[in-house]
C-alpha cells in the first residue's frame, strides 16, 4: 500500500513488511518514507489550506457524514483489516470500527457549533464605546500520529476534528499497524480537495522528527510512550501540542464493594485488546479483608477466556503487537516472581500469545506495576484501609483514568477528590471511554484532551474582534 501525498499515491525505494502477530505472514508492504518525502506531504498540505478554508462548515460537516456513510459500509472489510494487523479479536475489531463510526459523526457534527462568543470590552478600564467578539481559526496544519493499539478510532480521533476546524493533516500511521489507517485516509481523499489527507509511512525517527520540527506544521497530536512524548514536547517549539501517552491505572476495590461487578470490571480492564489499553486495569487495589474472595472468583472468571486464532468469533484474548512485546510481558512477570509474587493462572508466552494471568501479592515497589505492563495481567495489591489505597494508586508518574469500586458515597468521593489522574469511575474500571468525553490525563500521562468537542479547542486558535464605536 503507498503513502497519499497530495492527491497522489507515492512509493520509495525502501519498503516494510506488515506481520500478522498471529501466524507470521506478511500482509502487505508499504514504503518507508524519507525527508524529501515528509517536505512533500508538508508542501500539499500548506497548498490545500486555502481550499479548505473556502468551504462552509456545512459543506465539511455533509462530506464527514459521506465518510461515515462509506465506512459503515466497508465495517466488516476495516474490521478483519484490523484483526489481521493487530492481533486482536475480530469481535473487538468490529467494536473499533463501531466506535470510528460514532467519533466521525461526532465530529461531523460539530463541524457546525464553532463558535465565538461576544466581550464585554467595557468591563475593563477605557473599554466603554468597544463592541468585541471572538472568532475561532484553524491552525493551519496538523501532524497526527497514533498508536497501533487502535489505529482507527484513535486516528480519527486527530484527524476528524481537525478537519472540521479546517486543517489540513499529515497522518503518520503506527508502524507495526499501518494498513487500516492508510485505508481509512482514502476514503478521506475521495470526499476532500487533494492535500487535506497525506499519509507519510515509515520506520524510525527520522521524519517524525523533521515533522515535529517544521516551521511549516502548526501542530502536532501524538499518542504513544512517554519518552516520545516528551522528546516531541521539547522539539516542537512554539506548535500547539497534544500528548496521550502512557497510563499506570489503578482500580481500587473497597470492602463493601460489589464483588462480582468488580470482577466483571476486570476482565474487562485488564484483559481488552490482550491489556495493550492505555487506560487498562494495571493495579488492581483491594482491601485484604474481601482479597481472598476476590481473587478466587477472579481465577474463575479468567480461566474462562478464549485465547485463539482473532478472526474467529468465540477467540476472546488475541495476540500482543509482536512477540517482542509478549517476551517484555514475560519478563515484566518473571520479575515480579522472583521478588515474592505469585502467579494463580496463565504466565506462559507462545510466540505473540500471553495468557491472561492473575498475579498476587504483588507490592507497589515492584516494576511490573512500577512501570506501564502492556499486556493481560491482573496484578493484585493488597491493603488495609482507603488511605493506603489512595496512597499506592497515586504512587505513579501517570495520572490517566482510575476506577473505584465502593457503595460508600464518602469513599467514593474522596477516591473522586483525591485520585490524581484526569479521570475517575465510580463502580467502572478505568477501562472505559465514550468518543465525546473528555480524555486526556495528569502528570506524564499527557497534555491536552481529545474527545470530539474537547479536541475542537486544541484545534483551533482564538482571534478577538474589537469595534471602537464611539
Amino acid at each position: 500500500m503507498d503513502m497519499l501525498i497530495g492527491g497522489k499515491h507515492i512509493s520509495s525505494e525502501d519498503l516494510e513488511e506488515v506481520i500478522n502477530p498471529y501466524n507470521g505472514e506478511v500482509i502487505d508492504t508499504i514504503p518507508i518514507a524519507h525527508r524529501q518525502i515528509a517536505d512533500m506531504a508538508i508542501e500539499a498540505a500548506n497548498d490545500a489550506k486555502s481550499a479548505l478554508t473556502e468551504m462552509s462548515a456545512f459543506k465539511i460537516s455533509n462530506k464527514l457524514f459521506n465518510v461515515v456513510d462509506k465506512l459503515r459500509e466497508k465495517r466488516q472489510e476495516f474490521a478483519e483489516l484490523l484483526t489481521l494487523e493487530v492481533g486482536k479479536p475480530i469481535n473487538e475489531s468490529l467494536v473499533e470500527v463501531d466506535r470510528s463510526i460514532e467519533t466521525l459523526k461526532l465530529a461531523a457534527e460539530e463541524a457546525k457549533r464553532i463558535y465565538g462568543e461576544s466581550v464585554p470590552l467595557d468591563a475593563g478600564l477605557n473599554g466603554k464605546g468597544f463592541f468585541a467578539f471572538t472568532q475561532r481559526m484553524p491552525l493551519g496544519v496538523v501532524v497526527a500520529i497514533a498508536p497501533f493499539n487502535y489505529p482507527l478510532n484513535l486516528t480519527i480521533h486527530k484527524i476528524a476534528p481537525a478537519i472540521a476546524c479546517k486543517n489540513t493533516v499529515i497522518v503518520k500511521p503506527p508502524s507495526e499497524a499501518p494498513l487500516t489507517v492508510m485505508k481509512f485516509c482514502e476514503l478521506l481523499n475521495e470526499e476532500f480537495p487533494d492535500g487535506v489527507v497525506n499519509v507519510v509511512t515509515g520506520y524510525g525517527s527520522e521524519v517524525g522528527d523533521y515533522l515535529v520540527n517544521s516551521a511549516d506544521v502548526d501542530k502536532v497530536s501524538f499518542t504513544g510512550s512517554v519518552p516520545t512524548g516528551l522528546m516531541i514536547s521539547q522539539k516542537a517549539g512554539m506548535k500547539k501540542v497534544t500528548l496521550e501517552l502512557g497510563g499506570n491505572d489503578p482500580m481500587i476495590v473497597l470492602k463493601d464493594a460489589d464483588i462480582d461487578k468488580a470482577i466483571k470490571g476486570v476482565i474487562n480492564g485488564a484483559f481488552l485488546n490482550a491489556g495493550q489499553v492505555c487506560m487498562g486495569v494495571k493495579r488492581i487495589i483491594i482491601d485484604e479483608s474481601i482479597a481472598d474472595e476476590f481473587v478466587q472468583k477472579l481465577v474463575v472468571a479468567t480461566e474462562k477466556l478464549v485465547m485463539g486464532n482473532p478472526q474467529d468469533s468465540k477467540t476472546t484474548l488475541g495476540t500482543l503487537i509482536s512477540k517482542k512485546a509478549a517476551i517484555q510481558v514475560e519478563q515484566a512477570v518473571n520479575d515480579a516472581v522472583e521478588k515474592g509474587a505469585k502467579i494463580l493462572t496463565g504466565g506462559n508466552r507462545e510466540d505473540a500469545f500471553y495468557e491472561a494471568t492473575v498475579i498476587d501479592n504483588v507490592s507497589p515497589d515492584m516494576d511490573l506495576v512500577q512501570n506501564e505492563t502492556f499486556g493481560p495481567i491482573a496484578p493484585i495489591i493488597r491493603v488495609k484501609n482507603l488511605d493506603e489505597a489512595i496512597e499506592i494508586a497515586n504512587d505513579t508518574e501517570y495520572g490517566l483514568q482510575a476506577g473505584v469500586f465502593t457503595n460508600d458515597y464518602y469513599a467514593a468521593m474522596r477516591c473522586a477528590n483525591e485520585i490524581e489522574a484526569g479521570t475517575v469511575f465510580v463502580n467502572k474500571q478505568s477501562t472505559f471511554r465514550t468518543d465525546n468525553m473528555p480524555f486526556g490525563g495528569f502528570k506524564n500521562s499527557g497534555i491536552g484532551k481529545e474527545g470530539v468537542k474537547y479536541a475542537f479547542d486544541e484545534m483551533t486558535k482564538t482571534k478577538l474582534i474589537g469595534l471602537n464605536l464611539r
